[in-house]
């Protein structure tokens, strides 16, 4: 059953990439002349943006698994992370490949030139980058070779290239941040989250550490 399910959510995911592509290359696509007219005016703008918003819901996907695994007590639901985690790197290929292929055409110096006058790329590229280490070690091998503990304080990264996602992607609209500004409020509680998990476990220790104390002073 999770096989047939996992499979199912496998091509879901691939649905955002199946209607870009129908609406770039249209129902005709031996026809060069109208690709990209569904897209719009600026059909490579669109890809860009497109793929760079499906980067960043992946991304939020991937973190809400743990909560939602907790708060709904559906534990089957971390067999999803890594696959949602993957897919948030594939898309921030494609919005990357976009952009370096499409948009500069492997121009090293206006990509360069970019990086360096444009913060909103700057940051951007800093997100791209992160999800790099994390890709690569997402096998059950890695988290062997690494350990546990390791492995999990590498894949916290996450969390820094999702908050570089949504600054990239404030910095980047300027005038109408409605958009990324919801982005930012659904981290904002997916981070908040996980601030309270982190401070219950000192809170119970203190309280614990409190109790004996407490004893003792009632029996002196």
């Amino acid at each position: 059953m999770i096989r047939f399910i996992k499979i199912l959510v496998f091509v879901s995911c691939l649905v955002p990439l199946g209607l870009l592509a129908w609406r770039f290359f249209g129902a005709h696509p031996s026809d060069m002349s109208t690709w990209g007219a569904g897209l719009g005016a600026n059909p490579v703008e669109a890809l860009e943006h497109k793929t760079g918003d499906w980067t960043l819901r992946f991304l939020l996907i991937t973190l809400s698994i743990t909560p939602l695994r907790k708060l709904l007590r559906v534990p089957v639901l971390i067999k999803f992370r890594r696959m949602f985690g993957l897919f948030a790197f594939f898309y921030g290929c494609l919005h990357f490949s976009t952009y370096v292929w499409v948009d500069k055409f492997f121009n090293l110096h206006e990509i360069l030139a970019d990086v360096v006058k444009r913060k909103y790329i700057t940051v951007g590229f800093t997100a791209f980058v992160l999800l790099i280490p994390l890709a690569v070690t997402s096998t059950t091998g890695w988290i062997r070779r690494l350990g546990g503990k390791r492995w999990q304080a590498l894949h916290r990264l996450i969390y820094v290239s999702a908050i570089a996602g949504v600054i990239h992607y404030l910095w980047l609209v300027k005038a109408d941040i409605h958009e990324p500004l919801e982005y930012g409020a659904v981290l904002a509680a997916l981070l908040a989250y996980r601030v309270v998990v982190w401070l219950r476990p000192s809170s119970a220790m203190r309280s614990r550490a409190v109790a004996p104390m407490r004893g003792k002073v009632a029996i002196e």
